[in-house]
């Protein structure tokens, strides 16, 4: 799946705002209604959208976007992130990924690293690891959860239980205001928790998107993270957080990567 850079701003626009009107949306782009309704359909038929009469609204988040949705969802800006944290790795290091697809993006960023051992309960990141002969790839075992090729439960707690890491790579679903990591399924949480127990030093990546979504499931705090990778400044209260608990927020925006 892949989308144009007015679709991915379309869908920034959605993210920001509860309605978008078709009528709107092509003044604003400076192009035809029948060209914005296409691309309507793209990002409905995607899962990113749904469509209301005169345009469309965000989709219902009884729980999270579809796998393949969110990797399309701020694309750039995990890209940036990915390559920020790749120079903050080094070669031969030992580093566990939690569930994600901002995770997934930053293993993707390693691919030219050599020697790292890698720790995973995401299947798509121990497959694209794989295709570094210099790693050594490691996956706990247990149920896959189909929709997003993870492993959670029993199986995936003694796994990450067993070692210590130099690096716990891990992503969220959302922050709330005070900080406080939220996820959709107690099982996301409790993988994330074993990671961070578990490494010497954590690293958090999000994109801005991230602050102030709702998610109902809470686990840890922003702060807990040894260092927090994000494309842009967060909010002032997060930035507070930060600074009082002395975690290192790294911004990954364009000019970092240019």
């Amino acid at each position: 799946m892949d989308l144009s850079e007015r679709q991915v701003e379309i869908t920034e626009l959605l993210r920001q705002g509860g309605f978008l009107a078709v009528e709107a949306l092509a003044e604003q782009f400076n192009v035809t209604t029948q060209t914005i309704r296409r691309d309507l359909t793209a990002l409905c038929d995607y899962g990113l959208a749904r469509r209301r009469h005169g345009g469309i609204e965000r989709p219902a988040e009884a729980g999270n976007l579809a796998y393949g949705s969110r990797q399309i969802l701020a694309r750039g800006a995990k890209q940036a992130i990915a390559r920020e944290v790749a120079r903050h790795i080094p070669d031969n290091a030992s580093v566990a990924f939690s569930i994600g697809t901002t995770p997934e993006v930053v293993a993707s960023a390693l691919l030219q690293h050599h020697g790292l051992r890698i720790f995973t309960n995401n299947l798509n990141i121990a497959m694209l690891a794989c295709t570094n002969s210099t790693f050594e790839v490691n996956i706990a075992g247990g149920r896959v959860r189909n929709s997003d090729n993870d492993i959670l439960g029993p199986g995936m707690e003694t796994f990450m239980s067993s070692y210590i890491f130099d690096f716990g790579i891990y992503g969220v679903a959302g922050v709330g205001e005070r900080g406080t990591l939220l996820d959709f399924y107690e099982e996301e949480v409790r993988a994330r928790r074993l990671i961070h127990e578990n490494s010497r030093a954590t690293i958090l990546v999000l994109d801005h998107s991230k602050f102030g979504r709702t998610a109902h499931v809470r686990g840890g705090q922003i702060g807990e993270a040894t260092k927090v990778f994000c494309d842009t400044q967060p909010p002032d209260n997060i930035v507070k957080i930060l600074e009082k608990s002395g975690s290192q927020l790294v911004i990954c925006g364009k000019d970092k990567t240019e």
